[in-house]
């Protein structure tokens, strides 16, 4: 079974990651990881290395502030905050999300599932020009 460092380890790699070193999954997820989040569903680790490599192309910063984390044996939860600068979303400006991942852990502390939760919205929809206006409209209608 996984010790608490699992947990730990999981974390600190986030704040590392970029598109620099996404060959290094290797060190974190299992060849067979199943990854879910509310953009995608993802089989397999090198599918996932691609889909990381994709995704922080063209992000300038990315870096997690963590809260929450609890593990019991070989399951684990922890709550998070995103915070990151792409060039084609807010102007370039600092987005902030807020989110958790469930992750589940092989015998060997890597992780075979990842389940991240966060409003994608907040992430990417409202950050788009013509979008954007009209997702901020309909939050404040529902309000």
């Amino acid at each position: 079974m996984p010790n608490d460092q699992a947990l730990a380890n999981f974390c600190a790699f986030f704040n590392k990651l970029d598109n620099t070193c996404t060959e290094k999954l290797y060190e974190v997820y299992t060849e067979e990881v199943v990854f879910n989040d509310p953009l995608h569903h993802i089989e397999g680790r090198s599918a996932l290395e691609r889909y990381f490599a994709t995704m922080y192309e063209n992000v300038e910063r990315c870096q997690f502030t963590y809260h929450t984390q609890q593990q019991v044996v070989n399951q684990a939860f922890v709550t998070w905050t995103m915070e990151f600068v792409h060039p084609r979303l807010a102007q370039g400006k600092l987005i902030r999300v807020a989110g958790c991942s469930a992750l589940t852990f092989a015998e060997d502390g890597r992780v075979s599932k990842h389940c991240d939760y966060f409003d994608a919205g907040a992430m990417l929809y409202e950050h788009l020009p013509v979008m954007g206006r009209v997702i901020r409209w309909l939050k404040r209608r529902i309000r």
